[in-house]
């Protein structure tokens, strides 16, 4: 079902950042708070709601709610209704989408007992499928050994890497590109580490002789990679970093919170992406993947891999009340987080045992997502549209094929408005000109910075609508 059309948007910038603007002629815009579900979603919501309430425990065949407690969850059906309608495949503009119906099953379930995955008295059962989801996943990564386990967020797994990489290199530097996340520097100056940001080439990616001269230089105790940037969705050359980190005595730490699991489609086959990226994730010494993106699950689920059983000791922490019911490891002995949920594990869990890590089970999600990328480039390939790079997964950053830097944002800004007023809800990315210019050396240099689309297309419905989307596109990218 579509949204109904919508005069709310919001300009969420590629760090996720809510910015307020006014419109080219100086009217004020909508903004996200003004946003509304279709009016069927929201009635179907407020009606779920009230239909799940009497299901909230296993102490009773059923719940009772007061008149008070059902107004409250009115209430709430109605807040909930100034939302995005991420779910559908109009919406294009970040990495939202509801959990796979089985992942939100498994999590509703377990969350009727309400484990906790720190230690194993906590939760016995969901501690055992958190541990049999993450060696799947590091069998899939191609680990022999592994440590590890889920987290909370992407965030934190990476930190919990950061973390490591301080303990066992504390005087060094942690090097990363400029393409990265911004949490990388975030954690390095919470864990008091020296950072060394190395430049992008035209692709997107981290650059390579950068990266070969600083690693030269000395003083690198771990180089950070990213597997598919939040930006550009670029994926840094593994294969070649992984050598440079080896000839000069580097760890590599690999940031694939949202590429990750494309490692599915990386068989040669298509839809498919470049193999040789993801094979050398093997050589990796950790590696970060976030199920609560491409995993189809809900938020937050997080995971981290160390190659290495050993790098166990650095956690090594006293808790005498906390870990006497078994002589077994508990997940809280290898973790930086104390309670996590265990509804996480066991949503993750059931999704693997139905949807197995194959390109047949959940790469069926991912080929859809990655074919819906190729199509829609292929299908705005003229003298309209630019884009950006060539996707390398399921981002695709369109822009007009104008002279002038400062007209080709002026354009994106109007296009991101009135496609929101149609109901198809994009993104915008801010790139540097000179940067945008190595690929695009037509586009004049009159502004340092200029504003492009970006779109998200990780949904398998997005597959279905390539033509339409294209046409919407050049349609909103035409209007002067």
């Amino acid at each position: 079902m579509r949204p109904a059309r919508s005069a709310g948007r919001g300009d969420i910038g590629q760090n996720g950042r809510d910015e307020r603007r006014h419109s080219l002629s100086g009217q004020q815009l909508m903004q996200p708070r003004d946003v509304r579900l279709e009016p069927e979603l929201a009635r179907r919501l407020a009606s779920r709601a009230a239909a799940l309430a009497p299901l909230g425990s296993l102490a009773a065949d059923s719940v009772a709610l007061t008149a008070e407690q059902s107004a409250a969850l009115e209430r709430l059906a109605d807040r909930l209704a100034n939302t995005y309608p991420y779910g559908d495949e109009r919406y294009i503009g970040q990495m939202l989408k509801p959990p796979h119906p089985l992942a939100w099953a498994a999590y509703a379930t377990t969350m009727l007992l309400n484990p906790n995955n720190h230690a194993l008295d906590g939760g016995p059962a969901t501690a055992e499928m958190e541990q049999e989801a993450v060696a799947a996943i590091a069998a899939m990564f191609g680990y022999d050994e592994h440590i590890g386990h889920l987290t909370s967020s992407g965030t934190i797994a990476n930190l919990e890497a950061l973390w490591v990489a301080r303990e066992l290199r504390p005087d060094a530097a942690i090097v990363f590109g400029e393409n990265a996340h911004y949490t990388h520097a975030r954690m390095c100056q919470l864990i008091g580490v020296p950072a060394d940001p190395v430049a992008q080439d035209e692709h997107g990616r981290i650059d390579l002789d950068a990266l070969g001269r600083r690693l030269q230089a000395g003083g690198v105790g771990t180089v950070v990679a990213t597997l598919g940037t939040t930006s550009l969705g670029a994926i840094d050359r593994i294969e070649q970093i992984v050598e440079l980190c080896s000839r000069h005595g580097a760890r590599l730490h690999v940031d694939a919170a949202y590429g990750g699991f494309f490692t599915l489609l990386a068989d040669g086959a298509t839809p498919g992406v470049e193999p040789a990226p993801f094979a050398a994730l093997r050589r990796a010494d950790s590696i970060v993947v976030d199920p609560h993106k491409h995993g189809l699950q809900p938020y937050g689920c997080g995971c981290v891999l160390f190659a290495d059983p050993s790098v166990a000791r650095l956690y090594a922490h006293d808790s005498p009340y906390t870990y006497f019911t078994s002589r077994e490891r508990h997940l809280g002995e290898i973790s930086l987080e104390c309670s996590r949920a265990g509804a996480a594990a066991a949503a993750l869990w059931t999704t693997l045992e139905a949807l197995p890590l194959t390109r047949e089970g959940l790469g069926s999600h991912l080929a859809a997502s990655r074919a819906a990328a190729q199509g829609l480039t292929a299908a705005l390939a003229g003298a309209e549209v630019a884009i950006v790079v060539a996707p390398e997964l399921d981002i695709i950053c369109p822009f007009p094929r104008l002279a002038r830097a400062s007209a080709i944002s002026e354009r994106c800004e109007r296009a991101f408005d009135s496609l929101a007023q149609a109901g198809w809800h994009a993104a915008k990315i801010r790139l540097q000109t000179s940067w945008l210019r190595r690929t695009h050396p037509e586009i004049e240099h009159d502004a340092d910075e200029l504003t492009t689309l970006r779109l998200v297309l990780m949904k398998p419905a997005h597959a279905d609508i390539v033509e339409e989307l294209a046409s919407v596109l050049r349609e909103h990218l035409a209007r002067g």
